[in-house]
């Protein structure tokens, strides 16, 4: 049996390609949608601020939750392909930890939002995104530090020019497709 988590739920090749098109397509449309709303004849200036609102959360919710299925298929894929037991205590425990850091990152965020600070929910979920990525990476997967410094760096801009969170999200999805292109 092999106990390894790194093998089963690996950030590499075609699941970080995936995740990164999933960060683009979502940053796009939300980029889209806003936009849309600010415009007169668009269909999108019809709606209220609530369902706009309603709107880009689901689209976060959905680029999360694509994001966890090609992580968990590709890893039951190499685990299949290996013969190994997909969920063992160690992959149970990453399991969790992933679960609990995006649970505290949705929690963060809402706060934030409700508080009134929208200009600096990027800033945050980018901070976050790269302490997450910062705690899952191990001796092997040292470039994953390379996206944990990018998204602090991102943060920063997006702290120093509130609009530039389009252009960090779009950087940070072409970050992963080229980290998967990369790192085999």
């Amino acid at each position: 049996m092999h106990d390894n988590f790194q093998i089963n739920f690996s950030l590499k090749g075609f699941t970080s390609i995936l995740i990164g098109v999933y960060f683009l397509l979502g940053s796009y449309v939300i980029k889209t949608l806003l936009d849309g709303f600010l415009i007169d004849d668009n269909p999108a200036g019809m709606m209220s601020v609530e369902i706009i609102e309603f709107l880009v959360i689901g689209i976060a919710f959905f680029v999360f939750l694509f994001s966890s299925l090609a992580l968990f298929f590709a890893g039951k894929r190499t685990a299949k392909r290996f013969q190994y037991k997909l969920w063992n205590g160690k992959t149970k425990a990453v399991f969790f930890k992933y679960l609990i850091g995006f649970v505290i990152m949705l929690i963060v965020l809402v706060i934030i939002k409700n508080q009134g600070f929208i200009d600096y929910l990027t800033p945050t979920f980018l901070v976050l995104y790269g302490i997450l990525l910062f705690v899952f990476k191990n001796k092997e997967r040292k470039q994953l530090l390379v996206l944990s410094g990018l998204c602090l760096l991102l943060a920063l801009m997006c702290i120093l020019i509130p609009s530039y969170w389009y252009s960090s999200l779009s950087i940070l999805g072409v970050a992963h497709i080229t980290y998967g292109v990369v790192v085999k």
